[in-house]
């Protein structure tokens, strides 16, 4: 990357030009009716890079982009405001209030899976909390890039956004030489722990939106149909390659062949004909090749097909698979769902700790102290009860990991918190004030801080 277009976003953001609410909510607009432009090419590309469909992309993709922009356009101002909170009395006559203040010139890096999604959201906190960026869209999926690309050079000057082409050599060589203010990463565990380190060394904040082994658990008072068909469309959901898709199923031993006859049903409902249409593609050949090696363990009860020239690996569920298998050491990113069986409600605790810190968690019971004991007693990002994925497209619930899963969140007014520093200011009154905190201190003053603190 050229020095240039760091110090110039550097520069543009320090003779304050991004911090009016006129300006910001200027871009915010802009933004919006670039991609209603371009919307039509949006939606092409991702049925270029992923064979995603019309629905399919413009539901997690572009309808989400949009939300998200409505909403912070319509808030934009409220969310800068500052706030005044209690000043208490030893501190009197002053004022003391937090300034929402744009951090500077951050740094995006976005993935190839929801490729428009996910370098767009982060992208509009950034934008309506002040800062000026450099966007970093994935290599894998190209033609969506590309399109990002187009929309960000179109829109906005290069002095305050631009977009940075290239793969992991060049982001390892922006790191290297530049200090960002902030770093927001969506991907791996792996690069995530890459990235954090290669921030720890100018202390640059980050949030890091990772993945790990979501479990989803279906317990034997579950309404067995609802979750079937829930399951069936969460996991197979862009070809399996949902960060926050269900990863493995921990499924009580009473009701497992009855669930798994009604996973059958709605896998034909859904996927039986026109497959190649209904399904997205694995992004690549390495990220096929590795899917298949992780579908040896167990054994095949639904699914197991694969079509290597287009792509496609078709849904599949494996059964009698062990913690020691390979496809449970490391979150499958695919259209596989591995079952273990479960017998008693300790099982449930004991298997997730193996994969500890998941950034989702799902369950399907209508045992409220089953559901209660669950959400409070196991660490997890978010997620659902009778439900699966869908905590993603509530604005108003902060999405992001934990532990392993990542750090920090975003979403609605959390991705304007994310790209935000909030002040704290105390104004006091110069002409008038206390003399406690002013020496000498003798027993008199103390007595009036004890007073004041007890």
């Amino acid at each position: 990357m050229n020095k240039d277009i760091f110090e110039s976003k550097k520069k543009f953001f320090q003779a304050g030009h991004t911090l009016s609410y006129d300006f910001r909510i200027l871009q915010l607009k802009k933004l919006k009716e670039s991609i209603v432009k371009y919307e039509a090419d949006i939606i092409n590309a991702l049925r270029d890079d992923l064979n995603k469909t019309e629905f399919e992309a413009f539901t997690s993709e572009v309808g989400i982009v949009y939300s998200e922009l409505n909403l912070a356009i319509k808030n934009l101002k409220k969310w800068m405001k500052g706030k005044r909170v209690r000043t208490p009395i030893f501190l009197q006559p002053g004022k003391s209030y937090i300034l929402p203040s744009p951090k500077g010139l951050v740094l995006i890096i976005s993935p190839w899976n929801y490729p428009f999604s996910l370098a767009i959201l982060p992208l509009i906190g950034a934008i309506a909390a002040g800062n000026s960026i450099i966007l970093k869209p994935s290599t894998k999926s190209k033609y969506t890039s590309k399109v990002i690309s187009k929309i960000i050079k179109e829109t906005f000057s290069d002095y305050y956004i631009s977009c940075l082409d290239g793969g992991s050599k060049e982001v390892d060589k922006l790191l290297e030489s530049y200090r960002f203010d902030h770093i927001f990463f969506t991907g791996s565990v792996k690069i995530g722990k890459e990235i954090m380190e290669k921030a720890s060394r100018t202390l640059t904040p980050v949030t890091l939106e990772l993945g790990g082994k979501s479990p989803c658990i279906v317990w034997k008072d579950a309404n067995l149909d609802h979750a079937a068909k829930t399951i069936t469309w969460a996991k197979y959901y862009n070809g399996g390659q949902t960060c926050i898709g269900p990863d493995y199923l921990l499924i009580h031993q009473d009701i497992k062949e009855e669930f798994i006859d009604k996973m059958k049903e709605y896998m034909k409902k859904f996927y039986g004909e026109n497959r190649d249409k209904n399904i997205s593609r694995i992004i690549d050949e390495n990220r096929f090749y590795r899917i298949l090696e992780l579908m040896e363990s167990g054994e095949f009860i639904i699914g197991g097909e694969a079509d290597k020239e287009k792509l496609f690996i078709y849904p599949t569920v494996l059964d009698k698979v062990s913690l020691e298998d390979e496809i449970m050491k490391e979150e499958i990113f695919g259209p596989i769902l591995p079952i273990l069986t479960i017998e008693k409600f300790e099982d449930i605790k004991e298997l997730i700790e193996k994969n500890p810190y998941p950034l989702s968690l799902y369950v399907f019971t209508e045992d409220k102290y089953l559901e209660n004991h669950i959400v409070e007693n196991i660490s997890f990002g978010g997620g659902c009860i009778n439900d699966a994925i869908s905590h993603f497209v509530n604005k108003n619930l902060p999405f992001g990991g934990y532990g392993y899963s990542g750090m920090g969140s975003y979403h609605g007014k959390y991705s304007f918190d994310e790209f935000t520093h909030y002040k704290s200011i105390f104004k006091a009154n110069s002409r008038f004030g206390l003399n406690l905190k002013f020496p000498p201190y003798n027993n008199e003053k103390l007595k009036m801080a004890k007073r004041f603190l007890k």
